[in-house]
């Protein structure tokens, strides 16, 4: 494995509003608790690309190496105002959610980043599942040409807890398998998983050499460790089929309130401990 990643949202203004700090602050905080990446999700104030300047790519890449992080992956953001849902019945909303995956995969290219995670959208009333499913594929194979030509490995997630086409580890395999591209691969998110009522290690061994990315997560976006997932399980899972991305935690973002920072040390000092025990 590459290392331990903190994803941004829990210190952005995405999907809640506050807390809400700059990327820079960001950057320096995550490196002092000791991670090697940060997952950047790109909305404001963070990194939604039509914000972020190009001499201000510049200068966050300049931050990063001087902090001594590299960009585990980039996280776009949908639903909201635009909706970015790549399997909406609206063409104009589709295309303008494929120039947003275009967009960010420049972004990620600026910063270094190897991994650009899709989320294959929602089936919304009056839109056949097969319908959707047809878009999110006419989509994430425009994309993932796209980001091949960049160097960049596109992850489909199953998200089972917030939509309702891409729920299973057999989903997001199908899915790509379908583009015949083979930058286009999957990943997971154990919080996703525990909503399906589904054991978080069965889908590493299920996604094994086409495991990009994973995004840890307890029950109620706890970090690891606090609640019901069995993370010493995924952990040796991770390690018997020899997945070398990062460890990416998505935690206490789903709504106000939340302390970022004690999210951030509560989740690394956890899984060093357990990463120790594993490799004793």
């Amino acid at each position: 494995m590459k290392g331990i990643s903190f994803n941004t949202w829990a210190y952005s203004s995405f999907p809640s509003w506050v807390p809400s700090y700059p990327l820079e602050e960001v950057i320096k905080r995550l490196s002092g608790f000791g991670y090697d990446a940060i997952e950047i999700g790109c909305a404001a104030p963070h990194a939604w690309p039509d914000y972020v300047l190009p001499e201000q790519r510049v200068k966050i890449l300049k931050h990063l190496k001087d902090y001594n992080l590299r960009v585990s992956a980039m996280l776009p953001a949908p639903g909201g105002g635009p909706g970015m849902n790549v399997s909406s019945a609206s063409p104009e909303e589709r295309r303008f959610t494929i120039n947003h995956y275009k967009d960010v995969i420049r972004l990620a290219n600026d910063w270094e980043c190897p991994t650009v995670i899709y989320v294959a959208g929602w089936v919304a009333f009056g839109t056949t599942q097969t319908d959707a499913w047809n878009y999110s594929l006419e989509a994430i194979t425009e994309i993932g040409e796209f980001a091949k030509e960049k160097g960049i490995s596109m992850a489909i997630e199953p998200t089972s807890a917030d939509s309702n086409l891409i729920e299973t580890a057999d989903d997001a395999l199908l899915l790509s398998e379908q583009t015949g591209l083979d930058n286009v691969r999957v990943m997971f998110d154990t919080y996703h998983a525990l909503y399906r009522n589904e054991v978080s290690s069965d889908y590493v061994y299920r996604m094994a050499d086409k495991l990009q990315h994973i995004h840890l997560a307890d029950a109620d976006r706890l970090p690891p460790g606090l609640g019901t997932v069995d993370y010493p399980s995924v952990l040796k899972a991770l390690k018997e089929v020899n997945y070398d991305g990062y460890l990416s935690l998505e935690v206490g973002f789903h709504k106000r309130g939340v302390e970022p920072d004690w999210y951030a040390r509560k989740s690394i000092e956890y899984l060093k401990q357990e990463l120790a025990k594993l490799n004793a």
